[in-house]
C-alpha cells in the first residue's frame, strides 16, 4: 500500500494512474480516494492522476491530537503529496472540503498550480450562517462519536443536497454510503472539528482571492444551495475564473453527473495546458447595467 509522509509526519495513502500533465484530486468530507474513481479512470489515459486519502481517513494516519487537523493543514498536505512524488506543479482538483483546501492552496503556493478546480465550495461561508454551520458541524461530530459511522453514515448522505444522487443514481449513492460507513469514527470527528469547523468564511478570504492568477474553474450544482452564493463570490472575485453551474445537481456532482463533469475538465485542462485560458477583461465589471 503506497503511503508518503508530510512534514509533520503524517503517513498519507495514496493511488496513481498513467502518465502526463499531472492531476491531484483532493476528496469531500464523506468521500475518500474512492469518490473520484469516474474521474481517474477517465483522465488516467492521458493524465498522471494522484488520488490521496486525508489524514483522519484510513488507510491514511488517524493522529488524535485535534489540532493537526486544520484547513492550513489540509492545504499543505496537498502540497506534501506533489513534494513526495516530485511533482513541480499540476492541476488540482477538489470537491466541498477538497474544494476549500484547493482554494487555499491557490493562493498560498500559487506556483505549484497548472489550474485550480474548486467544486461544491461554500459551506458554512455566509456571513449570517458561521454560527449555524458551526453548531451543525458539533452536532454531526458528536452524532459520528455516539452513533458509530456504520450508522451516522445514512443521516448524512441523506442530507438536501445529497438526495439528488440518491434519486438518480441509487446505486451509485449506495456505494457511496458504503464507503463512507467505513471511515474512522475519530478521524471523521476530528476533521469536522478541526477542519470543517473551524475553517474561515470565503467571505473573509477575497483579498487573497484576488491574488490568484492561474487559471480557475468553478463548479457547483444547482440543488448545492449553500454553495451558489459563494460560487458566485468567487467568480466575481477571481480574474482567471469561469463558472459552471450544472443543472438539477446537488452536492456530489462528479459522481452524480460524471460525464457532464469529465467534459467541463478536459476542455478546461486542454486549455490551461496550452496557455489559452482567458483573463476576465476588466470591462466586464463595469458599474453600469446597459453600457458606459
Amino acid at each position: 500500500m503506497p503511503h508518503l509522509i508530510t512534514d509533520d509526519g503524517i503517513r498519507l495513502y495514496y493511488e496513481e494512474t498513467g502518465t502526463g500533465s499531472p492531476v491531484l484530486f483532493v476528496h469531500e468530507f464523506a468521500g475518500d480516494c474512492r469518490s473520484w474513481e469516474p474521474q481517474v479512470r477517465h483522465f488516467g489515459k492521458s493524465y498522471r492522476c494522484i488520488a490521496f486519502n486525508a489524514r483522519g481517513y484510513p488507510p491514511s494516519d488517524v493522529p488524535g491530537d485535534g489540532e493537526r487537523y486544520s484547513q492550513a493543514r489540509a492545504r499543505d498536505d496537498i502540497r506534501a503529496v506533489l513534494d513526495a512524488l516530485q511533482i513541480d506543479k499540476a492541476h488540482i482538483v477538489g470537491l466541498s472540503m477538497g474544494g476549500f483546501a484547493t482554494l487555499h492552496f491557490g493562493f498560498t503556493y500559487p506556483q505549484r498550480a497548472r489550474s485550480l478546480v474548486v467544486a461544491g465550495c461554500g459551506y458554512g461561508a455566509a456571513p449570517d450562517q458561521r454560527e449555524q454551520f458551526a453548531q451543525e458541524a458539533e452536532a454531526a461530530a458528536r452524532q459520528f462519536e455516539a452513533l458509530g459511522m456504520a450508522k451516522a453514515a445514512e443521516g448524512y448522505a441523506l442530507g438536501p443536497t445529497r438526495v439528488q444522487f440518491q434519486n438518480k443514481d441509487p446505486r451509485g449513492w449506495a456505494e457511496l454510503v458504503a464507503q463512507f460507513a467505513g471511515h474512522s469514527t475519530e478521524g471523521s470527528a476530528l476533521t469536522m472539528r478541526g477542519v470543517q469547523k473551524r475553517r474561515p468564511s470565503l467571505f473573509e478570504l477575497v483579498a487573497e482571492m484576488k491574488t490568484i492568477s492561474v487559471p480557475t474553474l468553478i463548479m457547483t450544482g444547482d440543488e448545492d444551495w449553500p454553495c451558489l452564493e459563494p460560487g458566485l463570490l468567487m467568480k466575481r472575485t477571481i480574474a482567471t475564473a469561469a463558472l459552471v453551474v450544472m443543472p438539477n445537481c446537488g452536492h456530489a456532482i462528479n459522481l452524480e453527473e460524471p460525464a457532464a463533469f469529465n467534459a467541463h475538465l478536459a476542455e478546461f485542462f486542454r486549455l490551461a495546458d496550452a496557455g489559452a485560458w482567458p483573463r476576465r477583461d476588466p470591462r466586464a465589471q463595469a458599474g453600469s447595467i446597459l453600457g458606459r
